[in-house]
């Protein structure tokens, strides 16, 4: 790990052409660069996936199913059918990967019939949602997506069926704040404000959007959501059929969406990018 921190310092430096006694954090920071150690833990998290991507009679899939035996065929073999002292006693990558996915993924499902081909919600609703990006082609980028920013909150919040959903997620000392808030005609609606320790900045900011369309949702006068959001990347991700590991809130998500864009198909949602530099 140190052998790998030192060549990502040099990269760094070698990025920024700073001097070499400042520290690691700082350039790591000014150059984007994620810690080698989170890059790691993120590249690890997606390969726990790959077991849940196999078919479910797949060998490894029956070897990792953790359910009571069957009376019927019962596998000797299953991690299902251990005591608590071999599950302890047993060592290896099969036990671990398993311990660990079923702790990230308490639900994951691969065949979810959210991201299945032909139900996915960019099949059926691709016209219902839009993002709204800052245009980093122009020369006064801020300026022009802030009056943008600005003459939307003003069209849209003293519309009776549209809510504006405002959220955000920072972490602390491993601990993550995501919060939500929903206002219909000028007026605050709900305010939500969750803690989690070691998660992400993506899960943490997908909670956030999840929980503020579940509140949205909920309400049968709402007929459009505007999302405001400094991490537009992770909005993109509910989009994204692709396995990740986020995929438990995507999923929750499109749920909701699917059900609000049935209901009436008049509703709608948008999504806007709204910096950190810019609040």
């Amino acid at each position: 790990m140190k052998i790998l921190d030192k060549i990502q310092r040099r990269a760094a430096i070698w990025i920024l052409g700073a001097f070499k006694t400042l520290p690691s954090e700082g350039i790591e920071a000014i150059t984007g660069i994620i810690p080698i150690k989170f890059h790691l833990q993120k590249i690890t998290r997606r390969l726990q996936i790959c077991p849940f991507k196999l078919p479910t009679n797949h060998i490894l899939r029956n070897l990792m199913d953790e359910s009571p035996p069957s009376s019927n065929m019962p596998n000797p073999h299953s991690i299902g059918s251990l005591t608590n002292r071999q599950r302890i006693l047993i060592k290896g990558h099969l036990i671990d990967s398993c311990n660990k996915a079923h702790g990230i993924f308490p639900s994951f499902s691969l065949l979810n019939p959210e991201f299945s081909p032909g139900h996915h919600i960019t099949d059926n609703f691709s016209d219902r949602f839009s993002f709204n990006l800052v245009n980093k082609k122009e020369k006064e980028k801020d300026k022009i997506h802030t009056q943008e920013l600005d003459d939307m909150v003003l069209r849209n919040s003293s519309l009776p069926h549209t809510a504006l959903m405002i959220t955000d997620a920072n972490i602390k000392n491993d601990i993550a704040t995501s919060i939500s808030h929903i206002h219909i005609v000028n007026r605050p609606l709900t305010k939500t404000v969750y803690h989690a320790s070691f998660v992400t900045s993506m899960e943490a900011e997908l909670f956030a959007i999840r929980c503020g369309i579940n509140q949205a949702c909920s309400n049968d006068i709402i007929s459009k959501i505007i999302v405001i959001t400094d991490f537009i990347h992770a909005a993109k991700k509910i989009f994204d059929s692709e396995s990740h590991p986020s995929q438990l809130h995507t999923a929750a998500i499109l749920c909701e969406l699917q059900e609000f864009f049935i209901s009436n198909h008049d509703n709608s949602i948008e999504f806007w990018e709204c910096p950190s530099h810019l609040k």
